[in-house]
């Protein structure tokens, strides 16, 4: 059986995440993934163990104030294991209720197996959307 390869894997990310598609981001995830998000702003969890809490955390995320409108990934970075990327992200989005922009950077650990993500570690800056939200 052929799996998509890990670059592939974050290809279809992507495109989800930017299509608001919460089932098929988590779908993306190995049952026994987790989530690490170690400078989570308030609100959000620090870590997230399995697929099923990633599939709630990201209904919740879909209908919060804010959405991601763009996703580039400035540079990706290959390990000397190959289940291991590591992706410089910029996204931008908006806050819904106010139409503020806002513009973030990030650097994202991902390991992929078999097609299914099993560790996304974020390393976000949480004030750039505290900020546009007034907290």
């Amino acid at each position: 059986m052929t799996h998509p390869t890990p670059a592939q894997v974050l290809d279809r990310r992507r495109e989800l995440l930017l299509n608001q598609d919460t089932e098929g981001f988590a779908d993306l995830f190995a049952p026994e993934a987790v989530i690490e998000i170690p400078f989570a702003g308030h609100g959000v969890p620090l870590r997230l163990e399995g697929q099923q809490a990633i599939r709630d955390f990201s209904r919740r995320a879909a209908v919060s104030s804010w959405r991601i409108s763009h996703l580039e990934e400035i540079a990706v970075y290959e390990t000397g294991d190959p289940e291991v990327l590591i992706v410089e992200l910029l996204a931008k989005g908006v806050i819904t209720a106010t139409g503020r922009t806002f513009t973030t950077t990030s650097i994202q650990v991902f390991r992929i197996r078999d097609g299914k993500i099993l560790l996304f570690r974020d390393y976000a800056n949480p004030g750039v959307l505290a900020e546009v939200l007034g907290d």
